[in-house]
């Protein structure tokens, strides 16, 4: 398993809530700069046995060990297993959370082999299969973790009306600690 320095990554969030008492920087006033606890590694297994995956080493430990979300990039990164508190409010992250957990759908394969920028035509549910959404940006843009193929762990952001379907990080380890760094 990939492991985190918990206290390390605890403290540094602590740090910039403290640095940041306005919520301005982006994302802030969503995610609040907070941690919930991390998941059992049973209820883990369970989803993962729910949706035929296996979770990336990276992301799979950090959700065991350092955190459920929100604190971390765009909006927050959204819980695994459950809803956000939240939810309910009409925010299209939600809708995108749901989605991702119908029967087969983390599973498919992931149809992009290569990045797709610029403005598309297909449906963004049609190119997200195999993909887990980790964090809204806003405007119906999404970052996601692809789960399978060749590009299993590298992250991608997924904006169908400007952006396309490119890669942001080759994994959940950089993307979260370049958004620690201030980045």
């Amino acid at each position: 398993m990939e492991s985190w320095d918990v206290d390390g990554v605890r403290a540094r969030v602590r740090e910039m809530a403290a640095r940041d008492p306005e919520r301005a920087r982006f994302g802030a006033d969503t995610h609040g700069y907070e941690l919930t606890p991390p998941l059992p590694a049973a209820e883990i297994r369970a989803f993962e046995e729910t949706h035929g995956i296996e979770l990336p080493a990276e992301y799979r430990s950090f959700v065991a060990t350092v955190g459920n979300g929100p604190a971390g990039p765009c909006h927050g990164v959204m819980p695994l297993t459950v809803p956000r508190p939240e939810a309910g409010e009409e925010w299209a992250v939600d809708g995108e959370w749901e989605e991702d957990r119908l029967p087969g759908r983390l599973a498919a394969p992931f149809p992009l082999a290569e990045p797709l920028p610029g403005r598309i035509g297909a449906r963004a549910d049609a190119l997200s299969r195999g993909t887990l959404m980790l964090a809204e940006r806003g405007c119906g843009i999404f970052v996601r973790l692809i789960l399978n193929g060749p590009r299993a762990g590298e992250i991608w952001q997924f904006d169908p009306d400007w952006g396309g379907c490119v890669p942001v990080s080759p994994g959940f380890r950089a993307w979260y600690t370049d958004w620690l760094d201030g980045h």
